[in-house]
C-alpha cells in the first residue's frame, strides 16, 4: 500500500474502535477530543513498518537523516519488508509502546508527571500522519502541527497509557494488514521464510503462499493499483462519516 492509505485506514481503524457513532464499534470508547488524538497518532502508526525503505515518507521527515535512519533499519531488519513486515515485529512495538509509559518526569511548577516521552512519540507520529494524509503541504508545519499535539500530551495526558499503546499497536497491525492485500505478501513467519512444496507452485496457492516464503491475500492487486485507491477513498469516506457523527451527536 502506499503510505497515504496505510495513514487513512490507521485513522479509520482507530475512530471505529474508539467512537459510539453511527457506523463504529465502540469497543473502546472515548471521549470525541482524546478520539482523534488517537486518530491522527494511530494513523503516523500507520507508517511504521516502512521505517525500512528509504523511499518512505518517514524517510523524509527530515533531511538526510531520516533517508539515513531508514536505510540503517532496512540493513538492521533485511530489508523493504522484511523483520517489520513480520508478526514478530508487532511484539516488539508492542513493547516499545509499553515502555513510553516509563518517560515521565516531575517537576514544581506542574501539578503531575509531564510525560516527555508518550510527548515526543506522539508528536514524531503526528507529525508522520499529518504530511500523509496531506493535512499540511510542508514538513515543517507537519512538524508543527505534531509539536501542538505532543505539547498537549506532554502536560495533559490521561493517567492511563492504554490509549497510546492501542493507538501505536493498532496502526501498526493495520498496515501489515493493508500490505498483506497486495500481490507483495509479506514474511509473516520471518526471519524463517518456508516455502511451499514445489507441486503447489504451480497451483492457486503459490498466489496465498508464494514461493519465496511470503504471505498474501492479493486482492488489491499492485501496490498503488486502482483497487487500492478505490478501497482508500471508501475509507475515507468512512472515516469522514464517523468523525461527523462523533461530534454531532
Amino acid at each position: 500500500m502506499m503510505g497515504a492509505n496505510h495513514a487513512i485506514t490507521g485513522a479509520a481503524a482507530w475512530v471505529a474502535v474508539t467512537s459510539t457513532a453511527t457506523g463504529a464499534l465502540g469497543l473502546v470508547p472515548m471521549e470525541p477530543g482524546e478520539m482523534l488524538v488517537g486518530m491522527l497518532v494511530a494513523a503516523g502508526a500507520a507508517l511504521l513498518p516502512d521505517a525500512d525503505h528509504p523511499n518512505a515518507t518517514i524517510a523524509h521527515s527530515v533531511p538526510l537523516i531520516g533517508s539515513a535512519g531508514a536505510s540503517a533499519v532496512s540493513g538492521m531488519v533485511g530489508g523493504h519488508r522484511h523483520g517489520t513486515h513480520s508478526l514478530l515485529s508487532i511484539p516488539v512495538i508492542a513493547l516499545i509502546a509499553w515502555v513510553l509509559q516509563f518517560g515521565t518526569a516531575s517537576v514544581t511548577w506542574w501539578e503531575r508527571p509531564i510525560a516527555w516521552a508518550p510527548a515526543i512519540a506522539v508528536t514524531a507520529l503526528v507529525c508522520f500522519a499529518s504530511k500523509a494524509m496531506k493535512l499540511v503541504v510542508s514538513w515543517p508545519k507537519a512538524w508543527v502541527a505534531g509539536a501542538m499535539v505532543g505539547a498537549l500530551v506532554l502536560f495533559f495526558a490521561p493517567e492511563d497509557p492504554f490509549w497510546l499503546q492501542l493507538a501505536i499497536v493498532l496502526g501498526f497491525c493495520i498496515h501489515l494488514a493493508g500490505d498483506m492485500l497486495t500481490v507483495g505478501g509479506l514474511p509473516l513467519l520471518w526471519p524463517w521464510n518456508p516455502k511451499p512444496p514445489k507441486a503447489w507452485r504451480k497451483t492457486p496457492i503459490r498466489y496465498f503462499w508464494m514461493p519465496n516464503g511470503y504471505f498474501a491475500l492479493p486482492v488489491l492487486g499492485k501496490t498503488g493499483s486502482i483497487l487500492e485507491w478505490i478501497l482508500g477513498a471508501a475509507v475515507t469516506a468512512y472515516l469522514a462519516w464517523v468523525l461527523i457523527g462523533s461530534f454531532n451527536g
